[in-house]
């Protein structure tokens, strides 16, 4: 019962060395080396390989070694096949880490800060304490409710925004469409984590950032597919928006001549907001197997008709 790995050969390095120590008696292959297709049971990727039924014929469930599954195409996946989302300590941690660094970086001006530094200009911008400033994260999993637990400390007033109803402590919550304007209105600071779906694609967009309050920003760390990137350069340009910390983009690698790199209102780093640790991610795939051969439920099972 082979678990065959598919995604970036550097860590299924690690992940061959980690499952020897720990869980020796698990058959594990790096793709393209499946070994007899007939013996994969387990797949773990970044994208699932082309015409995977016929492919694998045994395969039992497919993993996602990122907390998303928007990059799966689920038309080709046979639809009784269970597919699980990475969901480990490490994702969060490092989610968690990049986060916290663009709101306080957008909170203390820093993007003023270094256009005044290009332009050799010394000037003091009064600081607003962090009770002022009210930080707002669409999507509340795992991840969404990780950042703003970790926000608190900071003494931000904190709201939260997701398509189901949530309750967090120190947290004032709301939920669907009804209630998305009154959360726009009063964040200073939006910060989008929700997955990527049919309902959330573009969902950044012209409409939404001019419900936000004028000097808003935004920080994106969920998928280039929500944000309207003609939309947001608009905004910026118009002085509606201040500033936006931008992790992911629609195309990746961004090619070389696009607007985004080159706004000065704009930060931009190449999708390392959080990154899956093998360390961690070896124990949760190996504990779901375990769970799928026990018959318990498995962590981070995707619900195919919300796409999440």
């Amino acid at each position: 019962m082979t678990l065959l790995y598919k995604a970036d050969p550097e860590r299924g390095a690690e992940w061959a060395r980690l499952i020897a120590e720990r869980a020796p008696e698990q058959a594990f292959r790096l793709w393209p080396d499946a070994g007899d297709p007939a013996d994969v049971r387990f797949l773990a990727a970044w994208e699932p390989p082309p015409d995977i039924a016929r492919t694998f014929p045994n395969l039992e469930l497919v993993f996602s070694v990122g907390a998303g599954i928007d990059q799966f195409d689920f038309s080709v996946l046979p639809p009784s096949l269970p597919v699980v989302r990475m969901v480990e300590p490490g994702l969060a941690a490092g989610m968690v880490e990049y986060v916290t660094m663009a709101v306080l970086a957008l909170h203390r001006q820093l993007t003023d800060y270094r256009e005044q530094q290009q332009r050799e200009q010394w000037r003091v911008r009064r600081n607003v304490p962090a009770a002022r400033r009210r930080v707002g994260v669409m999507g509340l999993g795992e991840l969404g409710k990780a950042c703003l637990h970790a926000l608190g400390a900071f003494g931000f007033e904190r709201l939260g925004w997701s398509r189901s109803r949530h309750a967090l402590d120190g947290v004032r919550c709301h939920a669907g469409d009804n209630e998305l304007p009154a959360f726009l209105a009063e964040t200073d600071i939006l910060v989008c984590l929700l997955p990527l779906t049919g309902a959330t694609q573009g969902i950044l967009n012209g409409e939404l950032f001019a419900r936000l309050p004028r000097g808003a920003s935004i920080v994106n760390v969920g998928r280039g597919g929500h944000l309207i990137e003609s939309d947001l350069i608009a905004a910026l340009d118009a002085g509606h928006l201040c500033a936006a910390v931008l992790d992911v983009c629609a195309e990746e690698p961004l090619p070389q001549g696009h607007a985004l790199w080159r706004h000065p209102r704009i930060w931009l780093t190449p999708h390392v907001a959080s990154m899956t640790q093998p360390e961690t991610a070896v124990d949760v795939v190996l504990d779901n197997i375990r769970r799928h051969r026990a018959g318990e439920p498995l962590v981070g099972l995707v619900d195919r008709g919300r796409g999440y």
